[in-house]
């Protein structure tokens, strides 16, 4: 930054510090720019939603992260990894009345992947959905030969059929979790702007780093997502904050607001993007697809 000028740099871009919209990070407000079509489909970035507390808002996340991707033109493939099955639910499938989930692939080899896939209502958007069979596999994988790869093993069949695949995990770090990590080459960690979501991130932090040191040297934090931020507290305001502080650039610029759509567009088993498509949440969504394209997180 120079004193003279008044101006700053980021990621090559200049900005009159006089003159710019600070964002909630503290940062100057950019518009990221419209991500180009792709000339073809894969092979496919994958992508962990990963935090192991509860209530975060990762699998709103990840239904409308995939559904911004999917406006842009990418391909992409949603791996319910939550024996709860909340983003099956959340796509308009019923997780009770499943022949095939994860939870086969993952423990039956002569089950084909794509026979367990199913298309969504959105286009662009396959499922890969699970129910409370998948809790099962947790202890199953257990003696299994390199049974924290047993889910990688599975999403190479089908790489180059997408773009994005998003896998939204259930909240812990055990066996499930490490999969995840160590099928992906990024994570993102969807936090809600209150404190003890935020004492939970040093946890998953070290997790991440015992993954890339023993078992996926290429995974990368693609970066911290702040949700449910209310601009309107200074709680939510302090915890960006020390986001910010901790992790720095890793904190996406997109902040996810707090909002009622998004238990409504959940309700109607819709992303917001088609359910309140003119929504500031489904702004901020298509903003974040994006910002994380730039960032080169996604194709």
């Amino acid at each position: 930054m120079s004193s003279e000028r008044g101006t700053t740099t980021l990621e090559g871009t200049d900005f009159d510090l006089e003159d710019a919209v600070m964002g909630p990070t503290g940062r100057p407000h950019r518009d990221f720019p419209e991500p180009a079509p792709l000339a073809s489909h894969g092979p496919a970035r994958v992508i962990a939603m990963v935090n192991q507390k509860g209530g975060v808002g990762k699998t709103t996340s990840t239904i409308n992260l995939a559904a911004a991707l999917a406006e842009f033109g990418r391909r992409v493939l949603l791996v319910d990894f939550d024996p709860q099955g909340a983003l099956s639910a959340g796509l308009g499938t019923n997780p009770h009345e499943l022949d095939l989930t994860v939870y086969n692939v993952l423990m039956d080899r002569k089950v084909d992947i794509r026979d367990a896939i199913q298309k969504t209502g959105v286009e662009g958007i396959d499922l890969l959905p699970a129910n409370i069979d998948l809790s099962a596999a947790e202890v199953q994988l257990v003696n299994e030969v390199a049974r924290e790869q047993v889910l990688d093993r599975a999403l190479k069949s089908v790489e180059d059929d997408y773009d994005v695949v998003l896998i939204d995990c259930q909240p812990s770090l055990g066996l499930l979790t490490v999969n995840a990590l160590t099928a992906a080459h990024g994570v993102i960690i969807p936090l809600i702007c209150e404190f003890f979501a935020l004492r939970a991130v040093a946890l998953l932090v070290e997790t991440i780093e015992k993954v890339q040191d023993r078992l996926n040297p290429r995974l990368q934090v693609d970066g911290v997502l702040a949700t449910m931020y209310d601009a309107r507290t200074l709680h939510s305001r302090e915890v960006i904050s020390r986001l910010v502080e901790a992790f720095g650039d890793k904190v996406f610029e997109t902040v996810i607001k707090r909002s009622i759509k998004f238990a409504d567009a959940t309700v109607a088993a819709e992303p917001i993007t088609s359910y309140a498509g003119n929504h500031i949440g489904a702004d901020a969504y298509r903003r974040l697809a994006k910002e994380l394209i730039s960032r080169g997180g996604a194709p």
